[in-house]
């Protein structure tokens, strides 16, 4: 007994590189950087610096909000433009599965890397940046083609790995103190999460009908 391979339905190309809207998705990154931008110049204008203390505090229920705002907000211009390049381009890599998709992806890892940082960090500090969302995309970028079996989207995940592999040394402990290891192997998660969700749902569901003898 055999069965025939059904295409994926129309909308759905599980082989896609790039964003089906190029521009829409530049636009929707774009202003999510300079959302970050602009809460870091109110930040620093306004309040001192102080608004990175309402980020990620472990353990403390009054801590829970942060796992909202923590990605929004960074310590320093240099923290913020460290983040910058990683923040456009994953993002817009990612959002080849569509804008709407996009957007659930990312809440996911927004959720898992801040739940995964309150539960683990050190209690004595305030985690924030938009690092833990980035190492998401980007694993979310490395992995999908394995999940999908596309050579496409594994080539381009060679080519990340070439040029952003380096990064991947922020997953281990202690690397670096003033580094949250934790939001980015969290976000990492998420992202490998993502991945395997985005290629579920993608795989075509067969019809009444599909089997042969």
């Amino acid at each position: 007994m055999a069965t025939l391979p059904v295409p994926s339905a129309p909308g759905k190309p599980v082989n896609r590189v790039l964003p089906p809207q190029p521009l829409q998705a530049a636009i929707v990154i774009g202003a999510f950087t300079a959302l970050l931008y602009l809460l870091e110049f109110v930040n620093m204008a306004f309040f001192r610096g102080r608004l990175s203390d309402y980020g990620i505090v472990s353990h403390e229920v009054s801590g829970l909000p942060g796992i909202i705002w923590a990605p929004l907000l960074h310590v320093s211009w240099q923290h913020l433009a460290s983040n910058t390049l990683p923040v456009l381009l994953f993002g817009w890599l990612a959002m080849a599965i569509g804008v709407r998709r996009w957007v659930a992806v990312t809440a996911t890892i927004w959720l898992i890397s801040g739940l995964g940082v309150w539960l683990t960090e050190d209690t004595d500090v305030s985690t924030v940046g938009a690092s833990g969302i980035a190492f998401g995309w980007l694993t979310f970028l490395l992995v999908r083609g394995v999940f999908n079996r596309s050579i496409k989207q594994l080539a381009v995940a060679a080519v990340l790995l070439f040029y952003w592999g380096s990064a991947l040394w922020g997953l281990l402990p202690n690397v670096n103190p003033e580094i949250s290891w934790q939001a980015h192997a969290f976000g990492a998660l998420g992202g490998l999460l993502s991945a395997w969700l985005v290629a579920m749902a993608n795989r075509p569901t067969r019809p009444a009908g599909s089997l042969a003898a």
